[in-house]
């Protein structure tokens, strides 16, 4: 479904992305794990052309997107649930999933996406007239992932879902990625956590500082003496 060829990114001197390569195939879960700065969250902003890469190709459903416009990715189903969450603050979390789906024009299926968030996550429609700023920080990410899903992704890159969120608020946040993934969509994953990513993805990556020098599906991963040592507390 999307590749990544040579990618080379950088922030002023700095050589953020050394040559990245990796692919994501159709209905697949991905993970991209590794230590803070080493380039995680720059590879997905950079899919999202967010950054812009000094040489590489991004391709998206066989198209070079590397120069497309953010808002026409969006339009062709790639969307990004951003680290930190994101979500509006002085809005409800009704008017937050609706803002979701402000590219779609097909209202009955919006309102049956609707159904399915909060079929998905039943606090929030418990609390859907309530002000997302009012709400818990494991209330907000899965408002995040909420209106992500309003945006009816073919492919959604998350960036962090467990950060900052209480170890059972981590298992429930996982539990609907993989729901999200049998519905249909395809996944790329940044966590720091990486035995939770590793346990449900079907292929990971491992990055260090800007490239890619470990790859394999999760479970071979998971028993990896070098990954163990490094990212598993082994």
């Amino acid at each position: 479904m999307i590749s990544i060829h040579d990618l080379h990114v950088y922030y002023g001197g700095i050589h953020a992305l050394r040559g990245v390569s990796l692919s994501v195939s159709k209905g697949q879960i991905v993970s991209l794990i590794g230590a803070n700065g080493a380039g995680k969250s720059t590879t997905l902003r950079s899919i999202m052309t967010l950054e812009k890469p000094r040489s590489g190709q991004i391709i998206y459903k066989d198209k070079d997107i590397t120069q497309t416009k953010t808002t026409e990715l969006v339009k062709d189903g790639l969307i990004l649930v951003p680290e930190g969450r994101h979500v509006f603050t002085n809005l409800t979390v009704e008017e937050n999933l609706i803002l979701g789906a402000y590219a779609r024009k097909d209202a009955k299926a919006v309102n049956e996406d609707m159904q399915w968030v909060y079929e998905l996550f039943p606090r929030l429609k418990e609390r859907s007239r309530q002000r997302a700023g009012t709400m818990s920080g494991g209330e907000q990410q899965m408002l995040a992932v909420g209106r992500a899903l309003m945006s009816a992704p073919e492919l959604l890159l998350m960036d962090e879902p467990s950060l900052g969120l209480a170890p059972l608020i981590v298992r429930d946040i996982f539990n609907i990625i993989k729901k999200i993934s049998e519905r249909g969509v395809t996944i790329l994953l940044i966590e720091q956590n990486a035995k939770v990513a590793l346990e449900i993805s079907d292929y990971a990556y491992v990055m260090e500082t800007g490239n890619i020098v470990l790859e394999g599906r999760g479970k071979e991963l998971l028993n990896d003496e070098n990954v163990k040592k490094a990212y598993l507390g082994a």
